[in-house]
């Protein structure tokens, strides 16, 4: 039994540790999800908590992974293991049963899992942690009692450190479909042999003041007593999605999408996904950057999911001289960590990106991607 208790804290500690750190490295990205859940379950109360709960789980499972391979402070951390483990299976098990949360965020975007995966994961891991917490008073702490204090010590100095860093700047590993060096246009096709969606012809037809579907097997069983409606095409499976499936850009109401991503020569995205969350000091560096843009023929533009309005206000407010268009919140929210962040693209690739608090000056966008 000692071995498979020792087996489990191994599998166990790694399993925290990996868990938190790819958490820790874009708690922002962790902390929509949280916001997620707290929709789903009629809590929107503590979607402003939710960033900082983001990171506090992050240090608290690196940490309790930490302890749980080093046998550190056992009876507390087994506790603290079996709770986390019970309310995240019930969370899990909530989710995929009613289908409520598509992708649990347990990995981040390094490892997408189906709500059932992500409920299958909870249970292994209960099925780990159960000899530990049977066995919490018999582990034999690996180093000694002060030695325990610095374990714990160490460990949430240097995690919490690494997320405030990550979200003070970016992801150190950028795990999304706009990472560096990611093609958007290849980012919208699906891959061969991806499953499409599986659609059936149906014809929507009233009777009686209710609209009832036909397929076209049961098409005969309509008669004079009905009234046609409608003939759509109804999508009775969902199939396989790119990774990039909501990009696009509108600038007073026309796409021009397909003009940025293929644009030639180096094209500059300033992501401002809510204008009211944006931080207006950055717009110090952003003025002088974008008007030396524009001296040198580079496009700048702007990218926001807020009201026309509230654009034109905040572009007075900051003194903002380029262009604003329209992008979906979420896809603004997915592409960089930042608001507002500065991406830079070259015929749909993405070349770099910056976070407000490491904006470059013109001339060190020149000594780092010089242009022809």
């Amino acid at each position: 039994m000692k071995t498979f208790v020792n087996i489990s804290r191994f599998l166990v500690g790694v399993l925290f540790i990996i868990s938190g750190l790819i958490k820790a490295n874009d708690a922002i990205g962790f902390a929509y999800k949280l916001e997620e859940y707290f929709e789903v379950f009629g809590t929107p109360v503590f979607k402003p908590m939710a960033l900082f709960l983001a990171m506090f789980i992050c240090v608290f499972e690196v940490v309790c992974g930490v302890a749980t391979l080093t046998g550190t402070r056992m009876k507390l951390v087994s506790w603290a293991l079996m709770l986390m483990i019970v309310f995240f299976t019930f969370l899990t098990f909530y989710s995929a049963y009613f289908n409520k949360v598509t992708d649990c965020g347990c990995f981040g975007d390094a490892l997408k899992l189906t709500p059932w995966q992500s409920f299958s994961k909870d249970l292994g891991l209960l099925i780990f942690i159960l000899p530990i917490f049977a066995w919490r008073n018999k582990i034999q702490s690996m180093v000694s009692a002060k030695g325990d204090m610095i374990v714990l010590a160490a460990s949430t100095i240097l995690v919490t450190w690494f997320t405030l860093h990550c979200y003070n700047h970016l992801p150190v590993k950028d795990f999304r479909p706009y990472a560096i060096g990611k093609s958007i246009p290849e980012g919208m096709q699906l891959p061969p042999g991806a499953v499409k969606d599986s659609v059936v012809m149906v014809f929507i037809y009233q009777k009686n003041g209710q609209k009832i579907e036909f397929t076209p097997e049961q098409i005969k069983d309509v008669d004079s007593t009905y009234e046609f409606v409608d003939r759509i095409d109804k999508v009775v499976r969902k199939g396989d999605q790119p990774p990039i499936h909501d990009f696009s850009i509108s600038k007073e109401g026309s796409d021009i999408t397909e003009e940025i991503l293929q644009k030639e020569g180096y094209v500059f995205l300033l992501v401002c996904y809510n204008i009211n969350k944006t931080d207006k000091e950055a717009f110090a560096k952003i003025n002088p950057f974008a008007q030396e843009c524009e001296k040198n023929k580079i496009p700048f533009m702007a990218l926001s999911a807020s009201s026309p309005s509230e654009v034109e206000a905040f572009r007075h407010e900051v003194q903002a001289a380029f262009d604003f268009c329209a992008t979906d919140e979420t896809t603004l929210k997915t592409m960089i960590r930042s608001n507002p962040g500065l991406i830079l693209l070259k015929k749909g690739v993405v070349m770099d990106m910056w976070h407000y608090n490491d904006f470059p000056t013109f001339e060190e966008f020149g000594k780092k991607h010089p242009t022809p």
